[in-house]
């Protein structure tokens, strides 16, 4: 088969033909040196299962093996050779269009890059990489990267960042809705998927499905190194340091659970504190209730100002000696406040505490770089940043992670189980236990992609003049009163309107084809400190325009029957 047909499902835009040629040897060489040996896998941690007595090490005839068991679930399980973590792609002088790329970042420059030294538990897919005809000699740039055509040029020098074409890569947003065009306002309960990412999602089940790890042979060596070249993009999206310190989880909500029964578990005790904010999604309340019931430590919360701001004055004044963990949101949900959050990290940090940064509703807004934050912990879900639902991130700095036990046992996050002990994996996979979302992973990644076409800066800017025009707007209706009113904030535009119950307004913009929120956003908390129990929340994205905002202005002049004294 050749390259051409072996590519013919891809739309016209991942096209190979125009990429110049790269010289095979060259290729063969980096495939062999992607993956390098083991390492002699030191300093594990054990999990006693029984009284019996316990080696001291791993007996020579269970190291180096690899084995396809079938499990009680009727899966397949692996047992890796001792060591783990992926060997730095070498410096072969690659670069630009001539990087040879596979198929779902097989061999993607930095992909499964780790710290100098450490090396693969996956290097037996080797053979399985360098011997697949379909992709050995391919001779262009990453199929998944896009033609410059479709990301038009823009002089930011000249102020235009407008984004709005971006919209065309959206399907769903030519859905009729009551025979209007969709008008969809609700992203800050999820976002759209562009077709790239419908695209990747696509071609994976076609040409890759496999598990992952464990299996030795073509499409497990093809998935494998889509899941790990996910993982890079996403290292590189938040800045991270290393690709060990990013953990692939359901979403925000299971990234703080783990961090809660795992890390929690470990170092809050009796008389410890947790601060949180006024602002939390329950997700960021929840898990900290549970923990410090268990524990017998104390929750305490950082006010808010008239605006939704933090008051900072308050939050130092409550920072002690005895507060253990600081986690908050980066942007509310519910208001779109952007916290201080690089100050109320370091000021947490003189502490002596640990923090955790909720992302979930800031990664798909701004720029976001987890060293210059400094945050231990930062968690976001990739459906709020046009990725799939049921996949999200933990990012933990290293040495934390691998002082903190796993939260869920099985497969794929062992290195090796006698009914004696079991012997983890170091992070990230002793927290990844079964079969994880594979496939959403691959499309996160592709999500991250597309976002970088844009640039997170030209997002930011974009959206921010879309933020500044619905709130000019919104203002000007008679008895609407936003909520949240803090100088800085990120695509939330929370009301309530006089005379009308939260739920009305939005099932008659409903009806109008536009697509809001009503209600109290997982967040009662924060509302009830403005004496309510809902808002209406039109939230934005950058595939959104100025003719959205003037569609849901228009619905809401015809609601309170005042059409002739709005926008036309």
């Amino acid at each position: 088969m050749s390259t051409n047909d072996f590519f013919s499902d891809l739309p016209g835009e991942f096209s190979r033909k125009d990429s110049p040629p790269v010289d095979p040897n060259l290729i063969a060489e980096w495939s062999k040196k992607f993956f390098g040996p083991l390492s002699s896998g030191s300093n594990v941690d054990e999990l006693v299962l029984s009284s019996s007595k316990i080696p001291n090490e791993i007996p020579a005839s269970s190291q180096n093996v690899i084995s396809q068991e079938e499990s009680a679930s009727g899966g397949n399980s692996w047992t890796p050779r001792s060591g783990a973590g992926y060997t730095r792609v070498p410096d072969l002088g690659l670069s630009g269009a001539g990087v040879p790329t596979f198929p779902g970042g097989l061999n993607v420059p930095g992909a499964g890059q780790g710290l100098p030294g450490q090396n693969s538990p996956f290097s037996f897919l080797d053979d399985f990489r360098s011997f697949d005809s379909k992709v050995q000699n391919l001779q262009v740039s990453d199929p998944f990267s896009f033609s410059p055509s479709l990301v038009p040029s823009v002089d930011i020098s000249s102020g235009n960042f407008d984004l709005s074409y971006a919209r065309k890569d959206f399907p769903i947003l030519e859905e009729k809705v009551n025979g209007r065009n969709l008008v969809w306002l609700d992203n800050a309960a999820t976002t759209h998927k562009p077709q790239a990412v419908i695209d990747r999602l696509s071609y994976f089940y076609k040409h890759e499905n496999s598990n992952i790890h464990r299996g030795a042979h073509t499409l497990a060596a093809r998935a494998t190194d889509a899941y790990e070249a996910a993982r890079e993009k996403i290292k590189n999206f938040l800045n991270s340091s290393s690709t060990e310190e990013i953990v692939f989880v359901r979403g925000a909500t299971e990234a703080i659970n783990l961090v809660a029964q795992t890390w929690g578990r470990q170092n809050i005790g009796k008389d410890d504190e947790i601060l949180i904010s006024w602002l939390e999604h329950h997700a960021n309340i929840v898990p900290w209730q549970m923990l410090c019931s268990e524990k017998g430590a104390k929750l305490k919360v950082i006010p808010v100002d008239e605006t939704g701001q933090i008051i900072l004055s308050e939050y130092q004044r409550l920072l002690t000696p005895k507060t253990r963990l600081v986690a908050f949101t980066q942007v509310s949900n519910a208001l779109g406040t952007v916290t201080p959050a690089q100050t109320m990290i370091e000021l947490a940090h003189k502490q002596g505490a640990t923090v955790l940064l909720d992302g979930a509703q800031a990664v798909s807004h701004m720029p976001v770089d987890v060293q210059v934050l400094d945050c231990d912990f930062y968690v976001f879900s990739g459906h709020k940043v046009f990725a799939p639902t049921g996949i999200g991130v933990l990012f933990g700095k290293k040495g934390i992670l691998d002082q903190m036990t796993p939260w869920q046992g099985g497969g794929n996050m062992i290195q090796d189980v006698t009914f004696e002990r079991t012997v983890y994996q170091p992070a990230p996979f002793r927290f990844e236990a079964g079969t994880g979302n594979i496939a959403d992973a691959v499309g996160l990644g592709a999500a991250i992609d597309y976002l970088n076409k844009f640039g997170m800066v030209r997002i930011a800017e974009y959206e921010h003049s879309l933020l500044e025009y619905g709130t000019k707007e919104l203002k000007k209706i008679p008895g609407l009163k936003m909520i949240g009113t803090a100088p800085d904030k990120a695509g939330v535009l929370s009301f309530v309107l006089e005379g009308f119950k939260t739920e009305d307004v939005g099932r008659y913009l409903a009806q109008e084809g536009i697509a809001v929120r009503s209600g109290h956003h997982c967040a009662q908390p924060i509302l009830r400190r403005f004496g309510l129990e809902s808002t209406v929340r039109p939230s934005l994205a950058f595939y959104n325009t100025c003719e959205d905002i003037d569609a849901l202005i228009r619905a809401l002049y015809d609601l309170i029957g005042g059409r002739t004294s709005g926008p036309l």
